[in-house]
């Protein structure tokens, strides 16, 4: 599975950005998939996950309520509506995708390139 992120950009506190990720390979719904973002100076912080069927999600404790994962597995993309954005949201975000399952510690299989997104304040 290849991945790749788009959608990052600067904008202003309060505001919104939907990153994408876009998938190749026909079995692209047997694979779940999580958004990651890594601020500079941070360990990696896992944002918001969705199975493989979308029938499942979970968010850090950080975005609930703000941000929405969401997938059509008849285009291969997740996609991850942030809204409500506030300067710690900075950092680079990672798209990634793991066999079925969400593994252990963020150690998915496949990695995009990630997309960087900046929230001035």
């Amino acid at each position: 599975v290849q991945l790749q992120a788009s959608g990052g950009g600067l904008v202003q506190a309060g505001g919104s950005l939907r990153l994408s990720c876009a998938a190749s390979g026909r079995t692209f719904s047997r694979y779940a998939v999580g958004w990651l973002r890594q601020a500079p100076g941070k360990d990696r912080e896992s944002v918001a996950h969705i199975d493989s069927s979308g029938g499942i999600t979970s968010y850090a404790d950080s975005v609930k309520g703000r941000f929405t994962i969401s997938r059509d597995n008849a285009k291969n993309t997740v996609n991850l509506q942030m809204d409500s954005l506030k300067p710690e949201d900075t950092a680079v975000y990672y798209c990634a995708a793991n066999p079925l399952v969400r593994p252990v510690d963020g150690s998915y299989l496949y990695w995009g390139q990630g997309t960087q997104v900046t929230v001035s304040s």
